[in-house]
């Protein structure tokens, strides 16, 4: 069983050399091995999840047979094994249902590219769930954005390349307030492991103006990663960024690389800063403001979207005020509902994003409203798994967003605090009503057909197989979360404090 401790590792290794395999491989040699690869990946995520839910403790490997608090470590525990499947199962289904739009948006000779960018790409998501580094946490982080950006300037066209200028300069921004904020807190503690830094920052945090100094630093970093993850005020790069991008590069970013971001805010929360000195800054009140702010005003941009991309797109910027309100709360409680909204999210915006290409090709090509009239009726199963991931975004009972929603008031039951409780019930009421209205519009939109006329359009791929399986496995997944979330959710809880 010893060599199961070699598997967290073996992500990242492997990762980056398949990431330079490609380089050399033909498109389609690089997609097949691409797929090929990714399962593999999944399968050793499932043994980590395995072995960790079964022995009840967590997995570190010392790099370099150093010992903490002087080398690197990677660790492995229930959540990290967790998200790490999830994510993989991710990864692989938006290559797998989005792979044809990949070789009719890219030059043929850039396709390879394209794998090789998502091999590095997950190389920085493992690297990111699995370090219990501050500093390698930072090196990955920056190479999560190089390739991120690399997934949406491959499309060369015009706006795409405007969108990754513009993601590139705010997730730099981003990533020199991160690395500001680990130098801080580095000269404070002197450590870049995780748990040495807690142990320092504890004993650090009785002194009233050493803690406005962590205070300071834990802040900077904060800003840092939240604007990397596209919370209010900074989300105004994310319809750009997703709209113009292709299928499988807006499913990945969207479902994964911000909500990366943002898990590693959390482990720097629960592992480096400790959770109850983090819960005596004013920095969370700072996430309950601005998540409800987000919650409520990216649904109203949604709202106003004339492209059903940029609609998906201001959807995700209100998902990621979901998180935050719930980081905002506090305690295992708010954190737990943070997290799970993490993989509900993650579920349902890739389905979305997988299925718009779809409903737009039986439409001239146009993902604008006045052009998807009567789409999901031309493509019917575009429509079905379009609907599926509209009635999880709304919150209807029996898929994942409503358990997500469930959980955030559960959440502002336990924080004791009457003021929080009633601000989370109404940002819930108010965000699900304005998703209610935005979505409940598009469906009305892709299925009606007034005029009586509605054309016959053949879609465009004959094999329909390769889109519906990865969907089916992504809407079955949705109905998994919000019919057995106690799974999840019991999953997230041990984890955390397995975390801590």
């Amino acid at each position: 069983m010893d060599i199961i401790r070699n598997f967290p590792l073996m992500t990242i290794i492997l990762s980056l050399f398949s990431g330079s395999l490609c380089f050399v491989l033909k498109g389609k040699t690089a997609r097949f091995y691409t797929i090929f690869f990714e399962i593999f990946l999944l399968t050793a995520c499932g043994v980590i999840l395995w072995y960790t839910v079964t022995t009840g403790a967590s997995v570190t490997y010392p790099m370099g047979e150093f010992p903490a608090p002087w080398g690197n470590e990677i660790r492995a525990g229930i959540l990290e094994a967790l998200l790490a499947t999830l994510f993989m199962i991710i990864m692989i289904v938006s290559v797998l249902a989005g792979y044809r739009f990949i070789d009719m948006d890219l030059d043929e000779s850039k396709v390879n590219l394209y794998y090789a960018i998502l091999n590095l790409m997950t190389a920085s998501l493992m690297a990111i769930l699995w370090t219990n580094d501050l500093f390698s946490g930072y090196v990955f982080l920056e190479i999560l954005t190089l390739t991120s950006c690399g997934s949406l300037i491959v499309r060369e066209i015009g706006r795409t390349t405007l969108a990754a200028v513009r993601y590139m300069i705010l997730n730099l921004l981003g990533s020199g307030l991160f690395l500001l904020g680990v130098v801080l807190l580095y000269d404070l503690t002197g450590h870049l492991l995780m748990v040495p830094m807690q142990e320092t920052i504890a004993g650090m945090a009785q002194d009233p103006r050493l803690f406005m100094v962590l205070t300071l630093s834990t802040g900077v970093l904060t800003v840092g990663l939240a604007i990397k993850s596209g919370l209010f005020p900074f989300h105004f790069w994310m319809p750009d960024s997703y709209g113009w991008s292709t299928p499988t590069s807006a499913s990945i970013l969207s479902s994964l690389v911000s909500k990366a971001y943002i898990l590693l805010l959390i482990k720097v929360i629960y592992r480096a800063i400790g959770l109850e000195v983090f819960e005596r800054m004013p920095i969370r009140n700072l996430f309950l403001v601005l998540g409800i702010m987000g919650m409520v005003i990216g649904s109203i941009q949604a709202m106003h979207a004339d492209n059903i991309n940029r609609m998906v797109a201001f959807s995700s910027a209100a998902q990621v005020g979901y998180i935050f309100m719930g980081m905002g709360l506090g305690g295992s409680a708010g954190y737990t509902a943070a997290i799970f909204h993490i993989m509900a999210h993650a579920v349902t915006k890739s389905m979305l994003f997988l299925t718009t290409p779809r409903l737009a090709e039986v439409s001239e090509d146009s993902l604008l409203f006045r052009k998807l009239q009567a789409s999901a009726l031309r493509n019917k199963d575009a429509g079905i798994f379009f609907l599926i991931g509209s009635m999880s975004m709304i919150g209807i009972p029996l898929f994942a967003g409503f358990s997500s929603k469930l959980q955030f008031a559960l959440a502002g039951v336990e924080s004791h605090s009457d003021i929080k409780l009633i601000a989370v019930i109404l940002a819930l009421a108010a965000s699900s009503l304005l998703n209610a209205i935005y979505f409940i519009r598009t469906l009305i939109r892709i299925y009606s057909d007034p005029h009586g006329n509605m054309r016959k359009v053949r879609v465009r791929s004959p094999h329909r197989l390769g889109y519906i399986f990865p969907m089916a496995i992504l809407a079955a997944m949705n109905l998994f979360l919000g019919l057995f979330s106690w799974v999840s959710i019991d999953l997230i809880v041990r984890g955390l404090e397995m975390f801590g």
